[in-house]
């Protein structure tokens, strides 16, 4: 004997097919209501289906399942009942049945919703709708309305069957300066886009949705298998409701949103990425339809905090993205749990690289991943680019340069709004300084070049630990070479040089210069470029006596630069034209002190023949007299250097000649207030002596 057919067998038991039943249900409620009216005005129910013809394919579909000797009041409990039945009979996900639980909503609430949504499945009931509304003529159904095609039984009011619905978010108001019976209901698109199992309509502003697919599995998180065996059992943490948020701490470039995608992935739930200020966007409902994680990502400054919101309609696990700075408050922090992704050790950091390469060839693999110590997400990101580049070019295999132009095309889309970056150009010959500046620079590139071995040659016993920063101070006058270093020494390292004024930094507003600082620290360690902090003193000046509420706040602002520079992993030169006036504090934590002085006769003499035209008339007895004559900064010399080709320019001369050059190195002298040397011609005897003596020098 044949079993007996189950209610709604042949509908497939999917999101789809529950939307389906649900709105079988709606327009049941819907004809019924139109029968009521037609019964009352004495008419036949063919009446409602001339009035609205497209009623009568759903009212076929719906009963071909119903039975034969079923009534009008019977139709409605079988419905339900049978329905009912259909949710039990599978395991796949239901958006509506979370809903219906997650809100602790009763059927009626549930069927309010889709009776409401019914016009975004068909356009014809708003012809529906505008017909019942008159005089009002609204497309979209009001409260009154719903309640009178629900028809709850109990008899309640409208407002206590849709309040659960408005105050979630999951039912808007068009007009809420009307009469509440008037109020014109919609169901915002993002939330009916979930309620169908789709993700096809944009979310809110601020808000990403990512699928459980797009994040790898938890175990194959390139991790240290110690934080690997702690995600491992947060996940029945979250599950059972002991543990409600996961902080996760990292760089700006870390896997964070990874991490916590492949926690969401293990829960079965995708997640949905919220950036911004104005949680309002995140109704509760839209997490729990969609099935997926809120994250919400904070940068926050030196002692904000977040409060976690308190999300209606939702009661998962919940996610919240931070730096180093900051925290988080709200009641839902009581059940947090804290990581922190530190940077990765070279042997891990390879690893990355040759998974962003994905087969591809790349010459010297090892040497791109000791010279580029870039975080996960800037590694894929800069690998697809190195990958494009070397296409460009026909290359056979991508080599170190192409990655070089790929981390500064990354550099500058990320960097750029916060620092100035400051091009190559410029070599270790074009640097004239006094031997002991040329020694020091050379101890300081070789501490760049073994900044990550050097912690590891030290060993884990080395007390306080080693990092892998580099923090020195170029002290010394104006025009002395500081910045050209500190362009030569990244361009030998290979790296981005970016330059910050950190008089420009400091903010007449209590919290803001550390926030300032804290972003451009955090963006610059992160993509490992060497920072420039100009006008030093601006910040590292000697902390002052507390007499009022300023030099309190001046204090902490230099307390904050202080912590910042002792823990900062990445390469920071620090420029002061008032090496005296820096707190001592700052200098025991730089790693050098290099003194720019202001160059002698000889190193005037190399900078004046670096910087003229090659094609000068210009003697060396000329220019030896120049030197000796000018005292002349670096910066300054290059000037009038300058000057000089364009006064040749003007008179229409081919080559700079010594008139020229005089002039200009006049020019120069006089713009820096002082008067010029050229009057020592009274005493000519004794500068042509000095002369012979400094020619004979050199010579």
């Amino acid at each position: 004997m044949k079993p007996e057919a189950l209610p709604f067998d042949r509908i497939p038991h999917c999101t789809r097919g529950h939307l389906a039943l649900l709105v079988y249900e709606a327009v049941h409620r819907v004809i019924h209501h139109l029968y009521d009216r037609a019964v009352a005005a004495d008419r036949e129910l063919d009446a409602v289906f001339e009035e609205f013809p497209f009623l009568v394919s759903y009212f076929r579909a719906l009963y071909e399942h119903f039975p034969d000797d079923l009534t009008w009041d019977e139709g409605e409990r079988w419905l339900r009942d049978s329905i009912r039945q259909w949710e039990a009979r599978g395991d796949a996900w239901l958006p509506m049945c979370a809903l219906e639980h997650e809100l602790d909503l009763d059927r009626d609430a549930l069927l309010a919703l889709v009776t409401v949504g019914l016009v975004e499945e068909d356009a014809e009931f708003g012809t529906l709708f505008a017909s019942l509304q008159q005089p009002l003529g609204e497309r979209r159904p009001t409260l009154g309305l719903v309640h009178e095609l629900v028809d709850r039984p109990t008899s309640c009011d409208a407002w206590t069957l849709l309040q659960p619905l408005v105050e979630v978010g999951l039912v808007k108001t068009a007009n809420p300066d009307a009469p509440r019976a008037e109020w014109v209901l919609r169901v915002p698109l993002p939330l009916w886009s979930a309620v169908r199992g789709e993700q096809s309509s944009p979310p809110p502003p601020g808000l990403t949705y990512h699928s459980p697919d797009e994040f790898t599995a938890l175990g194959e998180l390139l991790l240290s298998d110690e934080q690997l065996a702690r995600l491992r059992e947060l996940g029945p943490l979250l599950g059972d409701g002991r543990v409600g948020t996961v902080v996760l701490r990292g760089s700006p470039g870390s896997e964070r949103i990874e991490v916590l995608g492949a926690i969401a992935r293990s829960l079965g739930r995708g997640l949905f990425e919220v950036e911004g200020q104005d949680l309002s966007a995140l109704p509760g409902p839209l997490c729990t339809l969609a099935r997926a994680m809120p994250v919400f990502v904070r940068e926050l400054a030196p002692g904000e905090s977040f409060e976690l919101p308190r999300l209606r309609g939702y009661a998962g696990p919940v996610g919240v993205v931070l730096g180093r700075d900051g925290g988080v408050t709200g009641a839902a922090a009581g059940r947090a749990i804290t990581f922190q992704l530190e940077p990765d050790p070279p042997a891990r950091r390879l690893l990355r690289w040759r998974a962003a390469f994905d087969g591809q060839r790349v010459e010297d693999i090892q040497g791109i991943a000791d010279r580029f110590l870039l975080p996960a997400r800037y590694i894929r990101q800069s690998a697809q680019l190195a990958v494009s580049y070397a296409a460009l070019e026909a290359a056979e295999a991508v080599s170190a340069d192409h990655v070089r132009e790929a981390v500064r095309a990354v550099n500058r889309q990320s960097l750029d709004v916060l620092a100035t970056w400051l091009p190559e150009g410029a070599r270790w010959t074009q640097l004239v300084v006094a031997g002991e500046t040329q020694e020091a620079l050379g101890r300081l590139k070789a501490r760049c070049r073994q900044r990550e071995k050097l912690s590891s040659a030290l060993g884990q016993d080395f007390p306080g630990g080693l990092g892998r920063g580099v923090r020195a101070l170029f002290e010394g006058a104006s025009g002395t070479g500081k910045t050209l270093a500190a362009r030569v020494l990244a361009a030998d390292l290979g790296l981005d040089l970016y330059r910050v004024d950190l008089a420009s930094v400091v903010n007449k507003y209590i919290g803001e210069t550390e926030k300032n600082l804290g972003r451009v620290l955090s963006q610059a360690e992160d993509l490992d470029v060497v920072l420039l902090l100009d006008e030093g003193d601006a910040l590292m000046g000697r902390r002052t006596e507390v007499r009022n509420a300023n030099d309190r706040y001046a204090n902490l602002e230099t307390d904050y630069l202080l912590q910042r520079l002792e823990s900062y992993t990445g390469i920071v030169l620090v420029t002061t034209n008032a090496g005296k006036e820096i707190d001592t504090a700052f200098r025991r934590r730089m790693d050098l002190a290099i003194r720019f002085h202001l160059p002698d006769a000889e190193e005037r003499r190399q900078l004046w023949q670096l910087h003229l035209p090659c094609n000068h008339t210009a003697n060396a007895e000329s220019i030896g007299r120049l030197a000796l004559t000018y005292k002349l900064t670096g910066g300054q010399i290059r000037n009038a250097a300058v000057e000089a080709a364009l006064s040749a320019l003007e008179a229409g001369a081919e080559r700079v000649g010594w008139s020229h050059i005089e002039s200009a190195a006049r020019a120069e002298y006089r713009k820096g207030g002082d008067v010029c040397p050229a009057n020592a011609r009274r005493n000519v005897d004794g500068q042509k002596r000095a002369l012979a003596s400094f020619l004979d020098a050199i010579t």
